[in-house]
């Protein structure tokens, strides 16, 4: 069914078809909409939604529903986000699965309400404390905020882990075409959900550990889970890279902006090409090595001060040049901006 939908939306429509029955947020721009259609959505399909009276009490709903063996989510934005992280911390640590979505704005602190990318390292990163990773997807259209949210219930359930869908606010706020279909809802096999006994009682993480060989063995078990997600898990999407002598990279809606750009700079004569990583987390680092093997120059452009840009050089390590370019404070660079800076780098290159 084709329908004309907001991404925000999109989400709870995703999330729904996904089998998520349970929803704790707190409302946020630019993320409000999710939790309103969340609102109106969940009751219809026997599902509960609670708006909490803070995003710390919302992410800790999350962990007793998740707990439960419930397929669960919550969202928000950076200042939301800033609050649950601890919450995060500890559903990574207990191995509960949950779904949270990043609406990204400006900061640091309240910043603007204006979208922006500044929540890589929060997400991508971990912000709470300890050795944990959060499975992060950045859709760039409205389409991919549903189908992403999807796909991010099934990896959470199959590492046992929270999964972040980062987008940032243009593509929350945004409105375009969104076809879904009713699939059948397969829900895995939980045996370890808290269901009052005893033996499932010690999944739950406790406010200390105070058995240090114990907490390593947990830890180099959810390293060990870590290591396969990074081996099964890239996503990424190429344009143009076979003969490229520039690439470009960017995710979520500045993808969109760079996928405009690569077509202008062809028609200058320019072989730029795109790379585009779906998954922030694990990184597609193997990928964006090989696709970067005979270019000149690698371009990052990002909504933020430079974020992403970091993993980009861990990856390349020195063998391509990385320089990178971006806007802040809501504001999108525009296709002849981006072109302008490339050809600027490329004749500084070239000289």
């Amino acid at each position: 069914m084709r329908q004309l939908c907001k991404g925000n939306v999109a989400v709870v429509k995703g999330a729904i078809l996904a089998g998520c029955r349970a929803y704790y947020g707190y409302p946020i721009t630019p993320a409000s909409e999710i939790a309103e259609a969340a609102a109106l959505c969940f009751p219809q399909v026997g599902g509960t939604f609670i708006q909490a009276e803070s995003e710390v009490s919302a992410i800790n709903m999350v962990y007793g529903a998740s707990a439960a063996g419930a397929r669960v989510m919550s969202a928000s934005s950076g200042p939301g986000l800033s609050l649950m992280q601890e919450g995060m911390s500890y559903l990574a640590g207990a191995e509960l699965p949950c779904v949270i979505v990043d609406v990204m704005r400006a900061g640091p602190g309240l910043g603007n309400i204006a979208p922006e990318q500044s929540d890589y390292f929060a997400m991508v990163k971990g912000g709470g404390h300890g050795n944990y990773r959060n499975i992060v997807l950045a859709p760039a259209s409205v389409q991919e905020m549903a189908d992403f949210t999807m796909l991010a219930f099934d990896l959470a359930d199959r590492y046992r882990n929270p999964a972040v869908v980062l987008a940032d606010g243009f593509v929350g706020q945004m409105m375009e075409p969104l076809d879904l279909e009713v699939r059948e809802i397969v829900l895995p096999e939980k045996p370890w959900a808290v269901k009052g006994t005893h033996e499932t009682r010690s999944n739950l993480a406790t406010s200390i550990y105070l058995e240090p060989d114990e907490l390593e063995d947990h830890q180099r078990r959810m390293e060990a889970k870590y290591l396969r997600a990074q081996q099964a898990e890239p996503r990424y999407e190429l344009c143009h890279t076979d003969n490229a002598e520039v690439l470009l990279v960017g995710y979520g809606i500045v993808s969109r902006v760079l996928l405009s750009t690569v077509a202008a700079l062809r028609k200058e004569g320019v072989k730029a090409g795109l790379f585009r990583p779906i998954t922030l987390w694990p990184y597609p680092s193997k990928a964006l090595v090989e696709a970067a093997r005979k270019v000149e120059k690698v371009i990052v452009v990002e909504l933020s001060n430079g974020q992403m840009v970091e993993d980009v050089r861990l990856a390349l390590d020195g063998k391509v040049p990385v320089e990178f370019y971006g806007r802040v404070g809501g504001n999108v660079p525009t296709v002849a901006e981006i072109q302008e800076q490339v050809l600027e780098r490329m004749g500084a290159a070239l000289a």
